[in-house]
């Protein structure tokens, strides 16, 4: 019984331990992704040593409920397996009678916990590149835990794991127990199907699946073709001003294909932006290279009222030289002859200048960026919030 006990007083420390460390993450994740004022948290020292970065990420949730709050949850129960031979004589905690080995509880959830907290740090040192050291810290806890409450010299996990299982049986052969259980566990799903569905407290999952619509869209769901983009005698112009070797330009493009498809009275007009030396006189050093070649033959391209298609290809593709050009618009139902020799003239050239030229004079000095009747808005932003722009001017949904 000492034995038990001192096994008891060292678990119920790491727990509070535990408790205490998961209530930090939960500070961090809700200042990372909802306190647009917050200061940097202690742990995020540089870009790979960082508690906000991995806080704002995808992989700090599961089913929509962050991890920290999982961790807090795990800390919890614990506390409650620790306590359970004397809550069970309590009316309110009666239940707790199926707990009949809680130490072998606490080992396999240890050893679970711990198991998963694996898989995340793959996930975290792998994929994010980035480490959490609270996180970390939570990690060995897990494994204390287990290790702690297990029974090494009586079958270890293995025993502690097969034990677990044959008092959870034996609870659910008790008729209100069962009943308690299967309400338990609607209720559980409900909520986490409703956490997974509004991410509700993970808004950057949220806006990463709202995004990743113009990433990585459907094939011909927005297929465009000719000079004009919405309605032709539309009063509300949405002037886009993009470089063909913007990463994150070819998004907004897709964006713009959306927006003249479910709001009328709108008419999406391309302007070229190229932060490229070869035509961009108001940069000082090479950025995006072959953004000049890309621009001049957009413009050559509306010439031959195929303008939309070649923007696609320009996005999509990215090239760099007239000849990549050429070659990925051979089969496009183009006058090749025709489109080099526009591409290369002085019109197209002038044209090009002006278009650069009226970027920088409206403040826009890099891409992408809208003029939405004469409204500028510089970067990228959500979706809706260009419905919202265009529905100020009198756009409807059609």
């Amino acid at each position: 019984m000492e034995k038990e006990m001192k096994k008891k007083v060292s678990i119920a420390t790491i727990a509070i331990i535990g408790i205490i460390t998961t209530i930090k993450l939960a500070i961090i994740y809700y200042n990372a992704n909802f306190n647009p004022y917050a200061l940097s948290s202690f742990c995020s020292v540089n870009d790979f040593i960082d508690c906000d970065g991995i806080a704002r990420t995808t992989e700090a949730q599961f089913l929509g409920i962050p991890l920290a709050y999982w961790g807090l949850f795990f800390y919890a129960f614990v506390f409650l397996m620790l306590f359970a031979p004397k809550l069970k004589n309590y009316k309110l905690f009666k239940f707790m009678e199926v707990f009949k080995n809680p130490l072998d509880y606490l080992a396999s959830l240890g050893l679970f916990a711990f198991l998963i907290s694996m898989i995340l740090l793959c996930l975290s040192l792998f994929e994010i590149k980035k480490l959490c050291v609270l996180c970390a810290f939570t990690y060995i806890l897990n494994l204390l835990i287990g290790c702690i409450a297990t029974d090494f010299k009586n079958g270890g996990f293995i025993h502690s794991i097969k034990q677990s299982f044959i008092d959870f049986l034996d609870a659910i052969k008790i008729k209100k127990y069962l009943i308690a259980f299967i309400i338990v566990m609607a209720a559980a799903v409900g909520f986490l199907a409703y956490t997974r569905i509004t991410f509700v407290f993970a808004p950057q999952v949220k806006k990463q699946l709202e995004f990743r619509e113009f990433t990585h869209p459907k094939k011909g769901k927005y297929k465009v073709a000719g000079n004009i983009l919405g309605d032709k005698d539309a009063k509300i112009i949405v002037y886009v001003y993009s470089d063909y070797q913007c990463p994150i330009c070819p998004a907004q493009n897709i964006m713009m294909y959306k927006l003249a498809k479910e709001m009328k009275g709108i008419q999406i007009v391309h302007k070229n932006l190229p932060l490229d030396t070869d035509c961009n006189s108001y940069l000082q050093s090479p950025f995006h290279q072959g953004s000049c070649i890309d621009a001049r033959y957009a413009i050559a391209a509306e010439k031959q009222g195929k303008f939309w298609e070649m923007n696609d290809v320009l996005f999509d593709k990215k090239p760099q030289t007239e000849d990549a050009v050429l070659e990925l618009v051979k089969d496009m139902g183009f006058d090749l002859e025709k489109l080099q020799k526009d591409a290369n003239s002085p019109e197209t050239a002038n044209e090009l200048k002006e278009q650069i030229k009226y970027a920088y004079s409206k403040g826009i000095l890099g891409t992408p960026a809208t003029i939405i009747n004469g409204e500028v808005n510089v970067g990228m932003k959500p979706y809706d919030t260009y419905k919202e722009m265009v529905k100020k001017f009198g756009a409807e949904e059609r």
